[in-house]
């Protein structure tokens, strides 16, 4: 079987939260067969929400699709490292792989800061991936914060 990236369907849908006045980060999550089943960016202005990352709608999405809380076989692509929150609900669902673009050396909680995976109360580690589009999902980031100061 032949990688193919969905990096592109999430930074897709980081651009149209960046249109919505969100921050512009974007996720999808992929069925084993290959099966976008679910997108989404990040609302967490627009539903008055702090939990409503683009990582935690596409889970509940998935999950709800999937009718279990859990997603094995799938994977997340996402253009920012999830946060210390989203990693520990990627754990939780017991997703295969994450990929994600941008570093983020602030807030992120895989490969920085809390680095959820590492400790011994995870029961869970996916196969993580990062880089992928990093740049270009990097720049989307700068130029968005540029734009609000």
């Amino acid at each position: 079987m032949t990688f193919r990236s969905y990096m592109e369907d999430a930074l897709s849908e980081a651009r149209a939260a960046a249109a919505r006045g969100e921050v512009p980060v974007g996720a999808v999550i992929v069925s084993p067969s290959g099966d976008v089943v679910a997108r989404a960016g990040n609302r967490t202005r627009e539903l008055n929400d702090p939990t409503a990352h683009a990582e935690i709608l596409c889970l509940r999405e998935a999950c709800g699709s999937a009718g279990s809380e859990r997603l094995p076989g799938h994977a997340l692509y996402v253009t920012l490292e999830p946060c210390a929150m989203c990693a520990a609900a990627l754990a939780a669902t017991r997703i295969a792989r994450l990929y994600y673009g941008a570093s983020d050396p602030k807030s992120g909680g895989v490969a920085q800061g809390a680095r959820v995976f590492s400790h011994p109360q995870c029961h869970h580690v996916p196969e993580v991936f990062d880089g992928i589009a990093g740049e270009e999902a990097e720049v989307m980031l700068k130029e968005f914060f540029a734009a609000k100061r």
